[in-house]
């Protein structure tokens, strides 16, 4: 029987991350690579992936950055195949990218600019809905579909961690998207869609592959601070019970428990790390 910190190593694992060069992908694949795996850093923004992996690498770490465009099934399969001729296996995936609209000062400027309320769902438009399914679905189904032969062929063991939201748990409170008591954005009727169709996938999967080692868990996190303006900061803790927003590395534990054999009986599983925002 292993110690419990031996069942956090990773050392001689692959993963790939997707949308590893964003705000929380950044801290998996320094986490993932911390731990001992060697990191595919995959995402449609070139520059950004080519820079973590210099930076990672520069580091010391085992690294390789591949530009991948998720919703096309011929680059995803690109993805895998250049991580099984580096590294030659594949044992962790972890799916994190997604469109997901952001609330920061610079997003909040751009929407002041446009003069619209951003999001509104009577005139939301199909391109943007199709597209926001298109990345947060049916690329989480492309990477999984491609990922998972490889974890067949060496022993039937692996571990998928699709990346979901509290908003795929709960409606989003829109009060926080206020501004002097004027609704200034919403939230869009994609985000909380898609992510709930994220946990759908996630308990398919796992009892799909029922028999096999290869475990499917989401990993469900609250709202990350990212330089927010005092007043959708203060709106938005006063939901949470524990009176904030989370900072970037506080998923990093959470995303190791669940790549790592820490976690070798969970399956199926959602684990949330919202600050308690779902528990009232």
């Amino acid at each position: 029987m292993n110690s419990i910190m031996q069942k956090f190593d990773l050392t001689g694992r692959v993963a790939i991350v997707t949308g590893g060069p964003g705000l929380l992908g950044k801290e998996f694949c320094r986490t993932l690579a911390e731990a001992g795996a060697a990191v595919v850093i995959a995402d449609i923004n070139a520059d950004g992936v080519n820079a973590l992996a210099r930076t990672l690498i520069e580091t010391g770490y085992h690294c390789l950055g591949v530009a991948t465009d998720i919703t096309q099934p011929a680059s995803v399969q690109a993805l895998v195949d250049e991580t099984l001729l580096t590294f030659g296996r594949l044992d962790i995936l972890v799916n994190s990218a997604a469109l997901d609209p952001k609330f920061d000062p610079q997003a909040l400027a751009e929407m002041a600019k446009q003069g619209a309320v951003s999001g509104a769902f009577e005139d939301y438009p199909l391109d943007s809905w199709k597209a926001a399914l298109d990345v947060n679905l049916t690329g989480m189904f492309l990477c999984c579909q491609a990922a998972v032969k490889p974890m067949l062929a060496q022993g039937k063991k692996g571990s998928i961690i699709n990346i979901c939201s509290h908003y795929g748990l709960v409606a989003p409170d829109q009060r926080i998207y206020q501004r002097e008591g004027k609704q200034t954005s919403f939230k869009p009727v994609y985000y909380s869609v898609t992510k709930a169709g994220v946990l759908g996938l996630t308990r398919y999967l796992s009892a799909y592959y029922a028999g096999t080692e290869i475990r499917i868990n989401a990993l469900t996190p609250g709202g990350v601070y990212n330089n927010h303006d005092e007043v959708f900061l203060k709106a938005y803790t006063a939901r949470t019970i524990m009176g904030r927003m989370a900072n970037k590395d506080e998923m990093n534990g959470a995303l190791l428990f669940l790549a790592s054999d820490a976690s070798s009986y969970m399956t199926g599983s959602n684990l949330v790390v919202d600050g308690g925002w779902t528990a009232w």
